[in-house]
């Protein structure tokens, strides 16, 4: 049975069942740390959506993902996995990238997304990403939280610290797996609230103010059905969450139906090809509501493909010639930003790098 509601603590403002009548406390102000454990729905106006509707893009990245969700059209971030990934995105043209948390663990670890990773290796990944484009939003996979209230607190300190600029929270057990595999557990209601709003705490607790993105991800739809879903991320939109993500979503009219169940809160939406979600394109998941669209193994799926027949390949032949196709030293370091190193050395009056 899933948990009870965040709200439901059996205690009212009066007398119930023989309880001790409990004065009311005076509200405190909207936005305010406080705000979202005086009652169930939390309120920041300053992240109202209208004051991300005009003006130029932010060279901050957190703020700039706000701007792109306030704004028309749909969100496009393919998973990268690593700086070669990542160096790839930003050549392709995405002005938005998603460190995937399974990508990230195979890329780093060499193991599968069975909670093996830690908040470090997400943190350590994501310090690389960001700074490699910093204006570049780079919305990152945070798992659980990596523990209770104080851990989930941690966890979105370290990502705000490292640039980031939105992750996801999600509600499976800690020793999670993979979203499109088999035999989830997820926690009550009660305890991915509590994450939840543990983020948004954390987040309105930033010195100065933080516009980090908080989205709220259920895993709950192939354990307790759809409805439950639903459910439990109204409940998370209610303690603050910015955006909704509903894992493993089956149907061209389940993403329909979930985007209007959970509008106006904008709907993030996983596609992994030969996963629970159909190959939808980002056309096609724009059509049907969606906001956010990542595609998680995109590049690490890529990369194994690629690195199989280059590896067969060495092996069978004795040299790397025909996997390098055409690509020297010079070329591949220019993908990783060589010709930007020469020109700020350049600039700055050197000349190590007069002659590459």
């Amino acid at each position: 049975m899933p948990g009870l509601d965040y709200y439901s603590n059996g205690v009212t403002n009066g007398t119930t069942n023989g309880a001790t009548e409990v004065p009311a406390s005076p509200a405190p102000a909207p936005g305010s740390p406080e705000s979202y454990l005086h009652n169930g729905n939390y309120s920041n106006p300053r992240l109202d959506s209208k004051n991300y509707l005009e003006g130029p893009l932010s060279p901050n990245a957190a703020t700039r993902l706000r701007q792109m969700l306030a704004r028309p059209g749909i969100v496009v971030a393919p998973g990268i996995c690593d700086g070669i990934s990542a160096r790839c995105a930003l050549e392709a043209g995405f002005d938005c990238v998603y460190q995937s948390g399974a990508a990230t663990t195979a890329s780093r670890l060499g193991h599968p997304d069975l909670a093996i990773a830690t908040m470090n290796d997400f943190v350590g990944a994501a310090q690389m990403v960001c700074s490699i484009s910093p204006s570049v939003p780079v919305i990152a996979d945070a798992d659980t939280g990596f523990g209770g209230p104080a851990n989930v607190a941690r966890t979105v300190r370290q990502y705000i610290s490292a640039g980031v600029a939105g992750l996801h929270i999600e509600d499976q057990v800690q020793t999670k797996r993979c979203g499109h595999l088999m035999g989830k557990q997820v926690v009550s209601r009660e305890e991915f609230i509590t994450r939840i709003r543990a983020a948004v705490i954390a987040r309105d607790s930033v010195p100065g103010g933080s516009d980090f993105v908080i989205i709220g991800r259920t895993d709950s739809a192939q354990v307790l059905g759809m409805e439950e879903a639903i459910t439990r991320l109204k409940l998370a939109a209610d303690a603050g969450a910015d955006v909704c993500f509903i894992e493993g979503v089956k149907t061209e009219e389940l993403l329909r139906s979930t985007v209007a169940a959970l509008a106006p809160k904008p709907v993030l939406v996983n596609v992994i090809s030969g996963g629970l979600t159909p190959s939808f394109t980002y056309k096609e998941a724009e059509r049907m509501g969606a906001k956010i669209i990542i595609f998680s193994l995109v590049s690490c799926v890529a990369m194994a493909h690629a690195v199989r027949d280059a590896m067969r390949s060495l092996k069978k032949t004795g040299t790397d010639f025909s996997s390098a196709k055409g690509m020297d030293p010079k070329s591949f370091f220019e993908v990783m930003g060589l010709n930007e190193v020469i020109e700020l050395d350049a600039k700055a009056g050197g000349s190590a790098f007069a002659v590459v």
